[in-house]
């Protein structure tokens, strides 16, 4: 999908449009409502062209997901995990939906990663939250359970609630030992492991 979006790659672009039908395809097949697209890597001096090429590739591929009734997702990342990515502020993520325009274009909001970028994260998911299609959670600085480090999930979870935010909100983490050992910070929600 970045190399879709952002227009670098080896391939022809109808491969690429090729390439992206057949993931929504395969959406539609399992029954997921959102597809993830990479912005993809860009040096500093390509980021003006770069915009207009992801805000217009994004225009076709919210058509195209549009009538297999998709979700297209856009993510900032943190530059340290991810250098030279094309997307890294949620307020970027939030100008660039507002110039394709699409109802089906949302942000992936990772707390993850806006924590590294701009702090802030209740108020900044607040702010955005009528562009906001998912949420994703790890720890920060380790990328581990959300059950250490700097971020107080608790609280999150609380001000989402109030928010009203009522989207899936994945785990995306790495965890210290076995996924099943890691749970037990999600049993206060209801999670309970199998087995």
């Amino acid at each position: 999908m970045g190399k879709i979006l952002h227009g670098r790659g080896g391939r022809s672009g109808a491969s690429r449009e090729d390439a992206f039908k057949r993931a929504l395809d395969y959406a539609v097949t399992i029954g997921a409502r959102s597809v993830h697209g990479l912005a993809g890597c860009v040096p500093p001096e390509g980021r003006p062209a770069a915009e207009k090429v992801f805000t217009a590739n994004l225009a076709r591929a919210t058509d195209d997901a549009a009538e297999a009734g998709i979700m297209l997702l856009i993510e900032p990342l943190n530059p340290r995990d991810r250098p030279d990515y094309f997307l890294t502020r949620i307020e970027h993520a939030a100008d660039i939906i507002g110039k394709v325009g699409a109802p089906n274009l949302r942000i992936q909001f990772d707390f993850y990663h806006v924590q590294i970028v701009s702090g802030d994260l209740i108020r900044r998911f607040e702010a955005h939250l009528p562009l906001i299609g998912h949420a994703q959670i790890a720890s920060v600085p380790e990328r581990r359970e959300p059950d250490e480090g700097e971020v107080n999930y608790p609280e999150i979870f609380a001000a989402l609630d109030r928010l009203g935010y009522a989207g899936f909100i994945g785990w995306e983490y790495r965890p210290r030992a076995r996924t099943e050992d890691g749970l037990a910070w999600a049993r206060p929600y209801g999670v309970v492991p199998e087995g």
